[in-house]
């Protein structure tokens, strides 16, 4: 008799440390890495030291965040209804992008052609 692999679950095996994938590690790195420069350095030569580490870890959740989340579908408001869905460091990489070219934005579309002739 032959052996039958059964199927399972695979999703979540690319993950370090069971919540972090490689790019919200990415980004909790970066954003301990700001908050650490910005405001454990100032705030430790303060003599607040517990409050520049609370900082940090702040910087770094917000990191995590923008690393993982997504956008809601939300129909109050016009900017979610259009981003709705969407990774928020996709839609902050096109803000910025945005913002540097400035404002302006190209939108290619083909022309609908009418088969039925």
């Amino acid at each position: 008799m032959g052996t039958y692999n059964l199927p399972r679950n695979v999703k979540g095996e690319g993950r370090i440390l069971f919540i972090f994938t490689g790019k919200s590690m990415l980004y909790t790195v970066i954003g301990g890495g700001v908050g650490f420069l910005l405001f454990y350095l100032i705030l430790s030569a303060l003599g607040f030291t517990m409050a520049g580490i609370i900082a940090m870890a702040a910087c770094a959740l917000i990191g995590f965040l923008i690393g993982t989340m997504k956008m809601p579908n939300m129909a109050k408001f016009e900017f979610a209804q259009k981003t709705g869905g969407e990774n928020i460091d996709d839609i902050i990489k096109r803000a910025i992008r945005f913002r540097t070219k400035g404002k302006k934005i190209y939108v290619y579309r083909e022309e609908q052609r009418d088969e039925s002739k």
